[in-house]
């Protein structure tokens, strides 16, 4: 493998490629992705100190999240979720749910995905009125199979979150679930047994 590892692909255009050139290319892909965590951990770091406002930062509210979850006995891929379901703040903070799902996808069961993508119109429940919006907005989703799984995360961990005495795990506390979780993709369009993604 550590010969694959020191070629790369001759193709200048896709339509010219290989097997051995994609080969090359998954060898170095299955390493790459072994770097997930390390990427994902480095990212929720630039949450501390931006507090946006709140009265705790944002990497303090992911963890705190994160923590009353573990602490509820949830098991790793929802605490996950909740750790990382803002991770996308820093990006793009107008559409960071989208940006937090499309990360934990290929990693947990669908429903944990859909309750982190549809998890900023359950969380407005508690504050659009004073913007002006609909504080309802989430009713939209009323009887689809994940409501109350998003509506219960909203009020029992993340709406809650914002308490700087609270005492919380450490983000490093939560890197042995992270490795679990990000370890091997359930769902994604590029696992085979060929290329072991």
């Amino acid at each position: 493998m550590s010969d694959m590892l020191e070629q790369r692909a001759k193709f200048t255009s896709m339509d010219t490629g290989t097997q051995e050139d994609w080969a090359i290319i998954a060898t170095h892909q299955i390493e790459f992705n072994k770097g997930a965590v390390d990427r994902i951990y480095a990212h929720m770091g630039l949450l501390e100190g931006d507090a946006g406002g709140f009265i705790v930062d944002r990497l303090q509210h992911s963890v705190q999240t994160a923590t009353r979850a573990f602490k509820d006995g949830r098991d790793d891929e929802y605490v996950v979720c909740a750790l990382l379901h803002d991770m996308g703040d820093l990006l793009c903070s107008t559409n960071h749910p989208d940006l937090g799902a499309a990360v934990v996808k290929p990693y947990v069961d669908e429903s944990l995905h859909w309750m982190v993508e549809k998890h900023g119109i359950f969380q407005g429940y508690y504050f659009f009125d004073y913007l002006g919006l609909d504080k309802d907005m989430r009713e939209q989703f009323r009887g689809h199979p994940h409501f109350e799984l998003t509506a219960e995360f909203c009020e029992k961990y993340d709406q809650t979150a914002f308490d700087p005495s609270y005492e919380s795990m450490t983000l490093e506390d939560f890197r042995p679930m992270m490795e679990r979780v990000f370890a091997r993709p359930k769902q994604t369009i590029y696992r085979s047994d060929k290329t072991g993604i």
